[in-house]
C-alpha cells in the first residue's frame, strides 16, 4: 500500500496520512492505521488547536484513477461498520456518504467540540451511524466518508492578533457569505508573532488557491498586516496548481513534489 504523504504539524497536534490503491487494500490500510491510533491516543489528554471529535478523527475516502464517488461511499461505509464493531467507537457518515443532510458537512458535526457532539448524541437524529450512542472513553467518536479532493491549505500573517484570522476567516468562508467551495478558520500557530488562517477548498475549480491567497493578502493590508507565507497540508491535484502559482502564493518548502500525481508515479 503505496504511503503518499504524512503531515504532521505539532501545533495542530494532528497528523494526516495519504494513502492509495485498490479498494481492499486502501479499507485494510484504513482500519490497520486506525487500529493503531485508537490504541495509542486518549482524547483526554490531547491538547491541539485544530477542531477535533475524535482519535481517529476523519477518515475520507476519495476517488482518483478511475474509481468514483460511489465506490467510495461503499469503503467508506464498510470501513465505519468494521471500525465501530471492532472498537466501539461510534461513527457518523458524512459527505456523499451521509445518511442524512443534517450530517452532511463534517463542521456541522465538528460543531462545538466532542462535547456538545455528546449532548447532541442523546437526540435521536443524532444516534451514531455505526457503533455505540456515548463516545468512547478515550477515542472519542469518528467520522468517515466520500468525498471528491480537497485542498487543506494555510496562510499565515505576521501578527499575534488572533482576532484579525478569525475576522479574515469570518469573510473569506462560503457559510458565512464568502467565496463558494471555502470553509475557514483563524488559528494561532507555533509562533507568537503569527497567526494562520485555515481552510479547505472543497472545489479549487470554483475558488481556485490564487484567488484565496490573494483575498487574504488583501483583507490582511486592509488591517496593516503582511501574509508571512502559505503551507499544503497533504497534496495537491496538478491541475490545482503550477509552478508560477506556487511563487505566487509563497510555499513554504514546495518543491513540486507535493503534486498528487507526481507522487502517485514516483510510487507506481
Amino acid at each position: 500500500m503505496p504511503v503518499l504523504d504524512i503531515h504532521t504539524d505539532p501545533v495542530h497536534n494532528r497528523t494526516v496520512f495519504t494513502f492509495a490503491g485498490a479498494p481492499a487494500g486502501v479499507q485494510a490500510a484504513a482500519l490497520a492505521l486506525a487500529d493503531v491510533a485508537v490504541t495509542l491516543i486518549d482524547l483526554r489528554h490531547h491538547d491541539g488547536v485544530h477542531p477535533r471529535v475524535g482519535a481517529i478523527d476523519v477518515v475520507p475516502f476519495v476517488p482518483i484513477a478511475g474509481s468514483t464517488i460511489d465506490d467510495c461511499v461503499a469503503l467508506a461505509r464498510a470501513f465505519g461498520a468494521a471500525f465501530a464493531r471492532r472498537h466501539q467507537v461510534p461513527v457518523f457518515l458524512y459527505e456523499a456518504a451521509a445518511t442524512t443532510a443534517g450530517r452532511r458537512r463534517l463542521e456541522a458535526i465538528r460543531r462545538g467540540g466532542l462535547t456538545a457532539l455528546t449532548e447532541r448524541m442523546e437526540t435521536p437524529d443524532w444516534r451514531p451511524d455505526f457503533g455505540p450512542a456515548q463516545p468512547h472513553p478515550s477515542a472519542g467518536v469518528t467520522v468517515t466518508g466520500a468525498r471528491v479532493p480537497l485542498i487543506a491549505y494555510n496562510v499565515n500573517l505576521t501578527s499575534g492578533r488572533l482576532d484579525i484570522a478569525k475576522d479574515i476567516a469570518r469573510i473569506l468562508r462560503e457559510s458565512s457569505g464568502g467565496m463558494p467551495c471555502v470553509k475557514a478558520i483563524g488559528l494561532p500557530s507555533g509562533d507568537h508573532n503569527l497567526v494562520q488562517v485555515s481552510m479547505n477548498l472543497t472545489d479549487f475549480r470554483v475558488t481556485s488557491m490564487r484567488t484565496v491567497f490573494d483575498a487574504v493578502a488583501r483583507e490582511a493590508a486592509v488591517r496593516g498586516v503582511a501574509v508571512a507565507g502559505s503551507e499544503l497540508v497533504g497534496l495537491v491535484p496538478a491541475a490545482a496548481l503550477t509552478d508560477d502559482d506556487a511563487a505566487h502564493l509563497r510555499i513554504v518548502g514546495y518543491d513540486g513534489s507535493q503534486i498528487l500525481e507526481r507522487r502517485l508515479a514516483s510510487r507506481a
